[in-house]
């Protein structure tokens, strides 16, 4: 074994040092491994890889690209794989229930497979929304050193000669259903708006998050925005499997990276790129793994005091690899630094800080994605945070691309997501309306689901801006137009949103930050007193056990408390 390494204060040797651990080398033996091989660090690395969706088709073999880079620097690569639940798929029905629970179930997975085999480091293969969160989630709990890789983006489908997304297939639905989309032209979209491997181009929540792997120190510099089918990934996958042994000789670990400071460099990122509001969610979680406070107040603080820079989808033209081609997420970062909207000191899984990442990049005046500071397409982010009567713990919104800040109107109440579809589609929603989608929540769907055949249909139906949307549950990163998620207290903990009726006037500011529902206390009052829980349809299985454990979506719907409440940190042991 290499010098580097000193197994015996490795996890791993307890899997595979001394003669009380013969039977466990037995197995390793059976697979092949020699002496030399067993004595090596062992290295778990795990993929999201299934063929749910083009989003995770290329991951498994990404995987096996990095075991060259990993074994270069020393180690042993141990592979193994991961759930996803794709949110394309599963959206609009009962489906988009299980996306936020995958979150949890992915790093509960990771975590158990690394604990249970006693690896000593970890790289990470992720392609659909929740998988990526879901895998930094596990590096931070576990702190073994970790690389984060995104497997990249679909290139985006061409239609009557422009680029399309899967979003422009949800918004013919609406435009379907309003008459102005003919069946045959729909169709014809759907079969090349995605033309073949990777995630959903537009600045959506995979794109998002891959944007605060890079921001938060746990990816490669300008390595996520690579797109799937590039034959550059394999490049990226072997440098992973290298930086991680040298991670491993370092002792430097995901928590170290991932300070407070890093927390802020990844949401100022998001809201740079108009990124997905599930960011907001995504990111209170993660530093939860870490022992940080950073709550959905904290992430809308660095939302309000960051400028929208890149022109990005759906809020604006361009989608992730053009993003790439203009110089990548680190690109941006370079004029963010200049700036001053960036923490340089942080450091990342090169061993080098940001700033000394940075440096090594020179701007490219000639590529039209990414703005200069000095330059901004809006002088405030594209993602908003709202506080209210309505939202005593918070809400968020995506303002990237909207001309109306402002919006008041009476309510529309729907208690499931179906019902306000099947209103949408049927064209019973009239303009001004405050379309209200409770129980929806964490806690009360189970499972907050996203909401965009909703908000795709009232966009393809021309209403995208002459309606606003609230909900407890949550929007995709695909999602435009006045829409309104996370508010918390959820329905199903009897918060505001669960009082509201009918006509009721919401009044909405996201240049202010507000949202409140304009109804007398003691009305409320009344209606408090009067108001019962309501029993969902998940009484066993997954969602249940969900459901009893998950907190609010300020803290990032987590399930659990945390590194606040450890005991040890399983790298240790």
């Amino acid at each position: 074994m290499s010098s580097r390494f000193d197994k015996n204060k490795l996890p791993s040797r307890h899997v595979s040092v001394g003669p009380e651990r013969a039977p466990h080398r037995s197995y390793y033996y059976a697979m092949g491994l020699d002496e030399e091989a067993i004595a090596r660090p062992f290295v778990g690395i795990v993929s999201a890889g299934n063929d749910s969706a083009p989003c995770n088709t290329t991951l498994d073999a990404q995987a096996d690209a990095a075991r060259a880079g990993v074994e270069a620097g020393g180690g042993m690569p141990r592979r193994f794989n991961t759930i996803t639940v794709t949110d394309g798929i599963a959206m609009g029905h009962q489906g988009m229930k299980s996306s936020l629970v995958s979150r949890e179930v992915i790093a509960d997975s990771v975590e158990l497979s690394v604990r249970g085999h006693c690896y000593d480091a970890l790289v990470g293969f992720a392609g659909c929304d929740k998988s990526l969160p879901g895998m930094m989630m596990a590096m931070l709990r576990l702190n073994v050193p970790s690389v984060f890789v995104y497997g990249g983006s679909i290139l985006p489908g061409s239609f009557h000669g422009r680029d399309v997304t899967v979003v422009d297939v949800f918004e013919a639905v609406g435009q379907h259903a309003a008459g102005n989309c003919p069946l045959q032209e729909l169709i014809e979209l759907e079969k090349v708006a995605c033309p073949g491997h990777g995630a959903c181009g537009g600045q959506f929540t995979a794109n998002t998050m891959a944007c605060v792997g890079e921001a938060i120190g746990l990816s490669l510099p300008n390595s996520n925005m690579v797109p799937a089918p590039y034959r550059a990934r394999d490049e990226v996958a072997r440098a992973a499997g290298a930086a991680v042994m040298d991670l491993l000789a370092r002792n430097l670990r995901p928590r170290d990276i991932c300070t407070r400071a890093a927390f802020e460099n990844a949401a100022r990122v998001v809201a740079a790129t108009g990124g997905s509001t599930n960011a907001a969610l995504h990111l209170p979680a993660m530093a939860n793994e870490a022992g940080i406070e950073f709550d959905l107040h904290d992430v809308a603080r660095v939302f309000k005091s960051t400028p929208y820079l890149a022109d990005l989808k759906p809020g604006g033209k361009y989608v992730a690899k053009d993003m790439y081609e203009a110089g990548g997420v680190y690109m941006l970062m370079k004029t963010m630094l200049a700036g001053d909207l960036l923490d340089g000191e942080c450091l990342t899984v090169t061993g080098l800080t940001l700033a000394e990442n940075i440096d090594r990049v020179t701007w490219n005046p000639d590529q039209k994605v990414i703005r200069e500071v000095s330059n901004p397409i809006t002088p405030t982010g594209g993602v908003v945070g709202l506080k209210g009567s309505l939202a005593p713990e918070g809400a968020i919104v995506k303002v990237a691309g909207m001309h109306r800040l402002q919006f008041d109107g009476p309510a529309r109440v729907f208690d499931c997501e179906e019902d306000a579809f099947a209103a949408v589609e049927a064209r019973q929603i009239a303009e001004g309306t405050v379309i209200i989608i409770r129980y929806e929540g964490p806690k009360g769907g189970p499972g907050m689901r996203e909401m965009l055949s909703t908000t795709a249909a009232l966009y393809g139906l021309g209403m995208g801006e002459k309606v606003a949307l609230i909900t407890d549950g949550r929007f995709s990163g695909g999602t435009r137009g006045f829409c309104i998620g996370h508010v918390g207290p959820e329905a199903a903990d009897g918060g505001p949103i669960a009082l509201v009726e009918d006509g009721d006037t919401i009044r909405i500011d996201a240049e202010v930050g507000t949202i409140d529902l304009d109804v007398p206390e003691d009305v409320l009052a009344e209606r408090r007193a009067r108001w019962q829980p309501r029993r969902n349809d998940y009484q066993a299985g997954a969602l249940w056990r969900y459901a009893q454990n998950v907190g609010p979506a300020c803290k990032g719907a987590v399930t659990h408390p945390g590194a606040k409440a450890e005991t040890h940190v399983f790298a240790d042991i």
